[in-house]
């Protein structure tokens, strides 16, 4: 049996990652959104750029538009 405090934890690298997780779903929303743009904004090269800046951006359209429907 193994005295109280015996026990030794060795760490390679003191800092640790406690917040987080979540961006896989933004990037899974990004993917969405970048999809849906360029099939609504295919054509020309900018309209592909336009595409992926909104995209990039989807999350503001999504709060915007969240907040227009609750204020009705």
């Amino acid at each position: 049996m193994a005295k109280e405090g015996s026990t030794k934890f060795i760490y390679k690298n003191k800092m640790m990652v406690q917040k987080g997780g979540g961006h896989w779903l933004w990037f899974l929303g990004f993917i969405g959104a970048l999809v849906y743009y360029l099939h609504t904004h295919s054509g020309t090269f900018w309209l592909v750029v336009l595409a992926f800046l909104k995209a990039f951006v989807w999350p503001a359209f999504l709060v915007y538009h969240l907040l227009l429907f609750l204020k009705v």
